[in-house]
């Protein structure tokens, strides 16, 4: 069930419901279960319903202008970030030093932050349109439709899991599950997510409003470096960037 919209603001709004994950469209990447994490959902101007099973989930929607966020583009145009783009390239400077070797990047996207990464590298999304985007632009990685929480691979298949912007969108019981998964595929994650210096709040639920008309509600955190790092790992890890926009740490299994 998706729930229609004409009309949409980008006022954000905290809430703290979940909603239901849909679907994504086969556009040939290989299946191997699909990743809801249940934290995006379409808002409703009216309370017109219209049932659509196999509705594209926001992702898909957005696959198209994701990037427009890093980029400043599109709907983010006018949005006055002073230092973003020099502190963006600082974090894919980041990925780029890690260590080459066998690399999970979970919930790739469009592999916007994949492509800095050395080595073997396989990326894993549930959206197939995102997919089809990162597999355009980054030769020789693999990528793999699949469930973030329910990772598709042997114990120990990586060395390291990269992922970025997705940690923030997890609820407690979906951070268990990542992290549980994280931990079984490989000794080492690495996350990527957005800073609490810029933001008013510590999560909450906001509204996103895409090209195509659509609203939704997507919940989302911001994490200071070190309360991050406590959160997912054990002794030994690090941060490896701390700044205005985003921050990176690295945890041992």
């Amino acid at each position: 069930m998706v729930i229609r919209v004409d009309v949409g603001v980008e006022e954000p709004r905290a809430r703290r419901r979940k909603g239901a994950a849909n679907r994504a469209d086969d556009v040939g990447i290989p299946a191997l279960g699909d990743v809801g994490h249940g934290l995006e959902r379409m808002h409703p101007p009216t309370l017109e319903i219209v049932r659509e099973p196999t509705a594209p989930t926001y992702y898909d929607r957005r696959a198209p202008e994701y990037d427009d966020w890093y980029l400043g583009v599109g709907l983010f145009a006018g949005r006055e970030r002073p230092g973003f783009d020099d502190e963006l390239a600082g974090v894919g400077e980041v990925l780029a030093g890690l260590p080459p070797g066998r690399t999970l990047d979970v919930a790739c996207g469009t592999g916007f932050l994949t492509r800095r990464l050395r080595g073997d590298v396989t990326g894993l999304d549930a959206s197939a349109r995102m997919l089809a985007i990162a597999s355009s632009r980054i030769a020789g990685a693999t990528f793999v439709q699949g469930d973030a929480l329910a990772l598709p691979f042997p114990q120990d298949s990586f060395d390291r899991v990269v992922s970025g912007h997705f940690y923030g969108h997890l609820d407690d019981d979906q951070r268990i599950a990542f992290l549980r998964e994280a931990r079984r595929v490989a000794p080492e994650l690495v996350l990527v997510d957005a800073s609490r210096t810029h933001s008013p709040v510590d999560e909450e639920w906001s509204e996103r409003r895409l090209k195509d008309g659509t609203v939704w509600e997507v919940f989302k955190r911001w994490f200071e470096p070190e309360a991050l790092l406590a959160e997912v790992g054990d002794a030994g890890g690090d941060v490896l960037h701390a700044g205005h926009w985003f921050v990176v740490v690295r945890s041992p299994r």
